[in-house]
């Protein structure tokens, strides 16, 4: 059994056209809760995308998106909570399954497969953010206590003492 995403907005493949079709989505405060445990963040206070969309050869929808998301992160040196914005652009391909690209161009842009006469736009912004989140988040000004900035010791300088002692 799959377990639907968090956050999901189906779109009717047949309401993209030739020309640019817009869309926003936004994610309620239940899917924020919910997206907040599976990316591991302490809070996701809004999340939302607006998608400019295309259809393409052969079933390929074109996808410019800009994700903004407000969000709380755990500093990584002082383990404080702070509250950070994400406003990230970017593009993918909605493709049919089974028609991926096994080009491992890091250039090219991401193929999103679908099944069925729909794409899935808010599960699309989900990983977009998962992919943009820093793994390692800086509160703004925090520094390592001075003690952790301190140089260690090298394991030979004991070595180095005791034959200079000799």
């Amino acid at each position: 059994m799959t377990v639907p995403p968090e956050f999901s907005r189906p779109l009717a493949l047949d309401r993209v056209g030739a020309t640019v079709f817009a869309i926003e989505v936004t994610a309620t405060e239940a899917e924020c809760a919910a997206l907040a445990v599976r990316l591991g963040v302490p809070e996701l206070h809004a999340f939302g995308c607006r998608f400019r969309l295309r259809r393409g050869e052969s079933g390929r929808i074109g996808a410019e998106g800009e994700l903004r998301a407000r969000l709380a992160r755990e500093c990584v040196l002082s383990l404080d909570l702070f509250e950070t914005e994400q406003a990230e652009p970017f593009r993918v391909i909605f493709v049919p399954a089974g028609t991926q690209n096994d080009d491992p161009d890091p250039e090219s842009d991401d193929e999103i497969p679908y099944d069925g006469a729909a794409i899935d736009l808010g599960e699309a912004a989900a990983e977009q953010l998962a992919l943009v989140l820093d793994p390692y988040p800086h509160k703004p000004g925090a520094t390592l206590p001075p003690e952790a900035q301190e140089p260690l010791e090298s394991p030979f300088a004991a070595l180095a003492r005791r034959d200079a002692a000799s």
